[in-house]
């Protein structure tokens, strides 16, 4: 079953509905210290256009907004329209929003970020890339790639990238890179020349409902008369394979299938990365190596270069060019703590949680200790089985209550529930309900040498560079 986002009409935008931003003098956007907000706010402000925008508290992204010219209000007002003649947003905005609510008063145009995102798309060779996991990091890495090699392109994606220290970059370059967001379906109000599929999964169901809702949205976007002419697909994926059966497309895949497009072979974790040889159309194309821990990196470094070699890269500059990748903020993002490490990653999906969990263990010299906060009853509810086994491969865990995102409750459906789930695989867990509790109780429980990962957002980011500064501060008083 499909959901349709209200923003929309019924079904799939296409190029002859595409935004001309070129009919606004002055774009005003709602809550646009969001990661994906912004990074598409950044765009428009290069473009000439004023912008404006509101959100609840300052950050640092809305204060480098102001910097680079943007007049950002702390706070959502109606008086944070003046000006405006096009008015944008996203899923994460209520229709209570005061600013939503005067700009339908006001007769003034209200469009999705994905319109916007696409609008900016137009006229360039575009990448796009999409998928449950990795999608970010997959077109971070399309994106360093294809600037080692002389390219510069423009980008868009929903996080800061380490080696440019932005989420957004304008370029005149004839390419632009973008994250399409599958999370509530707008990636179908996108058009990019070349899709990468990078997997799917059951996530974002307050949206999909089930697994079959995601799978038919993407099936009739790639079925769609004007669809991305040019598509990649992860051959080791099930439901990827899914959609294109359905929607009848051919894509050029990747991974470790044996009739891959490019195919992996001999992956060797090292440390805090990977080395694997890659076939291509042509043949073998011989080792790379890369710097970033787990073997789904790896999985998504294959889909980058398939990419940027069918750009026409040489292969042995998207070689020596892939050790350098750092990543993106927060994505298996690791700090050393004396013996041992912190991890802070953004993933809150079982799938993402046992492949981080799993990375880990290369480097690990201790236990593997996680920290989680459960997300929305819909998730935990259709994925637990799912969560149970993820877990299974951490020695322990410490679980805090569950952000329900205003959901309706399911009955039977908590936080208990899901602990009394995940120690029934042989877990060992540890609930501490209250968040303000979780440092105390890593300060009691870890090891030395332990591997602590926080799975979840800036929350428990904070926590975790609390958790860092104490535990250093420890081993400071404890030096000789």
């Amino acid at each position: 079953m499909k959901a349709q986002a209200p923003w929309r009409g019924n079904g799939i935008v296409t190029r002859a509905d595409r935004l001309d931003l070129g009919r606004y003098a002055h774009v005003h956007f709602l809550g646009i210290g969001g990661i994906g907000v912004s990074a598409v706010a950044r765009l428009v402000l290069a473009r000439g256009i004023r912008v404006s925008g509101s959100d609840v508290r300052e950050s640092s992204i809305t204060q480098a907004l102001a910097r680079e010219g943007a007049r950002v209000s702390i706070g959502h007002a109606a008086a944070n329209l003046d000006g405006a003649d096009l008015v944008v947003v996203s899923t994460a905005i209520p229709d209570t929003n005061p600013e939503l609510r005067a700009a339908h008063q006001a007769g003034l145009p209200v469009v999705h970020r994905s319109r916007v995102l696409d609008a900016l798309m137009a006229g360039r060779r575009t990448i796009g890339v999409t998928g449950t996991n990795g999608k970010g990091s997959v077109a971070s890495m399309i994106t360093w790639l294809l600037d080692r090699a002389g390219h510069r392109p423009a980008f868009a994606i929903g996080a800061r990238l380490i080696d440019f220290d932005t989420n957004a970059r304008a370029s005149d370059a004839p390419l632009f890179v973008a994250e399409l967001d599958e999370s509530d379906g707008s990636v179908v109000d996108t058009h990019p020349d070349r899709l990468v599929l990078v997997n799917l999964d059951a996530d974002h169901l307050n949206h999909y409902k089930d697994l079959d809702g995601l799978l038919d949205t993407f099936t009739d976007y790639l079925a769609a008369p004007d669809a991305p002419p040019a598509l990649h697909g992860f051959a080791d994926d099930a439901n990827v394979a899914t959609v294109l059966r359905q929607s009848g497309r051919r894509a050029i895949t990747f991974g470790t299938a044996p009739d891959a497009t490019y195919r992996v072979s001999d992956l060797a974790m090292a440390g805090m990365g990977s080395t694997f040889r890659l076939a291509g159309p042509t043949g073998d194309l011989g080792t790379f190596a890369m710097s970033l821990p787990g073997a789904y990196n790896a999985m998504n470094a294959a889909a980058a270069l398939s990419v940027v070699l069918e750009e026409g890269v040489n292969p042995d500059v998207a070689r020596a060019a892939l050790p350098a990748f750092r990543g993106l903020e927060n994505r298996f993002t690791v700090v050393p703590v004396g013996p041992g490490f912190v991890v802070k990653d953004y993933t809150s999906h079982p799938v993402g949680i046992r492949a981080v969990i799993d990375g880990a263990r290369a480097f690990a010299t201790g236990r593997i200790v996680t920290v989680f906060k459960p997300y929305r009853f819909t998730m935990i509810h259709y994925l637990h089985n799912e969560y149970r086994d993820a877990f299974r491969g951490a020695d322990l865990s410490v679980i805090t209550e569950m952000y329900t995102a205003g959901e309706v409750p399911i009955p039977g459906v908590d936080t208990a529930w899901l602990i009394g789930r995940i120690r029934d695989a042989g877990a060992q867990v540890i609930h501490v309900p209250d968040m303000d509790g979780i440092v105390p109780a890593l300060l009691d429980a870890v090891r030395p040498d332990d591997t602590v990962i926080f799975f979840g957002g800036d929350d428990l980011f904070r926590l975790a560079d609390g958790y860092v500064a104490r535990r250093r501060d420890a081993i400071l008083v404890e030096a000789p």
